[in-house]
């Protein structure tokens, strides 16, 4: 819609314009961004192209110009004579018809609207907290214990790791994050205050010392079974998957740079040597309850010809936004051209992250980066083998995912 409409974070009138980093992410062979960007390119991905064009020295991450980037996007999209730009808003989805909506967490109100109607107004979420996510097997079991709280479960199992702090560490904690670095706001609404259900925790500290242990850190209904006595704070670890590999530090919203949480975090007993999966966020955002609402093709399932992409489906990030969005134009050209949209394969990190948006837990859903936790797990005699070696882990992962694309390709042909 711009020029014709601004948001608050858009200042050119250019497509594809970045307004926070410059940054798709590391291209440092053997990551989870470097498979997802390779899978892009062998999907033959114009913005990757368009990257590889305005790309600037930035150590392992691919960064790029922004206004050379944008202007490389509108150049071949305004060259594309089968593509007619139009600079207006859209406020009604089109009916009978195929229409994408990636309109991204900085919708129109009109737009999400109109979504919030076609999809139930109860499943259109502004969505603003991310806690931290560590890999399990990072976290300190010699410290960390077993439990929930008062003892209930489900099924009767401890379900949370527990990591206790006595006095001292806890009133250390609170210090380092009273003194904390915060990111800067890229956008008005981040100005704006939190919700209170919400709050990051830096900002439940300013409230007063003992704010967190009657919040996120209350030890209450917890015994520390070294000691036998309720620790005077506690931080929660929540599994994250099936796999229990990975878990999400509970209640820890925050809006401190990546730096500053791992070194604040790491004061935490049991975290000394956490390695971080996903820092926690906080920020605008507008997207569908996808897994009640889409298919594993990115379609409507009360209206196919509708599909969803990039951050308004429930993925967070630029690459994973241009994955998303490449293989929705995938599945809408199978449409028109009258065939089955058939999904990427699951092993595949672009079809690990539609099976995410499509089949996640509806009630607990929350935007992803690709990570390692998306794709299947190794079969367990490779898993065995390569238990001790994460990096050998992570490379056979990209290798089985690159030939799985490979594989596909060869059947589902790039151009039709």
């Amino acid at each position: 819609m711009r020029p014709s409409r601004q948001t608050s974070a858009h200042q050119t009138d250019r497509l594809a314009e970045l307004v926070c980093s410059n940054s798709l992410k590391t291209d440092q062979e053997g990551a989870a961004p470097w498979l997802l960007k390779q899978e892009l390119r062998r999907l033959d991905s114009l913005l990757l192209r368009a990257a590889a064009v305005a790309r600037v020295p930035g150590g392992h991450a691919l960064t790029v110009d922004r206004v050379l980037f944008s202007e490389e996007v509108t150049r071949a999209i305004a060259a594309e004579p089968l593509i007619e730009l139009r600079r207006e808003e859209v406020s009604a989805i089109p009916q009978n018809r195929i229409a994408i909506v990636a309109s991204g967490p900085l919708t129109s109100d009109s737009l999400a609207a109109e979504i919030g109607r076609l999809t139930g107004s109860d499943r259109l979420f502004f969505y603003d907290s991310i806690s931290p996510i560590v890999e399990a097997d990072s976290v300190d079991l010699g410290v960390a214990f077993r439990a929930s709280r008062y003892g209930k479960s489900l099924d009767g199992t401890d379900d949370y790791l527990n990591c206790p702090l006595d006095r001292e560490q806890y009133e250390r904690f609170v210090e380092a994050l009273l003194a904390g670095q915060s990111v800067t706001a890229h956008i008005d609404e981040d100005r704006t205050p939190y919700f209170e259900a919400c709050l990051p925790i830096e900002e439940l500290a300013r409230r007063g010392r003992d704010t967190l242990r009657f919040g996120p850190m209350k030890p209450m209904g917890l015994d520390d079974p070294r000691t036998g006595r309720r620790p005077y704070a506690v931080v929660q670890l929540r599994q994250e998957n099936l796999r229990a590999d990975s878990y999400n530090l509970v209640g820890f919203q925050n809006h401190l740079k990546f730096a500053e949480q791992a070194r604040i975090l790491r004061l935490i007993p049991g975290l000394e040597h956490a390695e971080f999966v996903r820092f926690g966020q906080i920020h605008r955002n507008t997207y569908i309850n996808s897994p009640e609402l889409l298919t594993p093709t990115l379609q409507l399932r009360r209206n196919p010809d509708v599909f969803f992409a990039g951050q308004i489906s429930g993925v967070e990030g630029y690459v994973e936004s241009i994955a998303t969005g490449l293989v929705a134009g995938r599945f809408a050209a199978d449409l028109a051209l009258g065939r089955p949209p058939r999904a990427l394969p699951r092993d595949t990190a672009v079809g690990s992250l539609c099976h995410y948006i499509s089949a996640a837990d509806p009630a607990h859903y929350q935007p992803a980066n690709i990570t390692f936790d998306l794709l299947p797990a190794l079969d367990e005699p490779t898993r065995l083998r390569l238990r001790r070696d994460k990096r050998a882990r992570h490379d056979e992962v990209c290798r089985r995912s690159i030939e799985s694309m490979d594989r596909f390709l060869e059947t589902e042909p790039l151009h039709v």
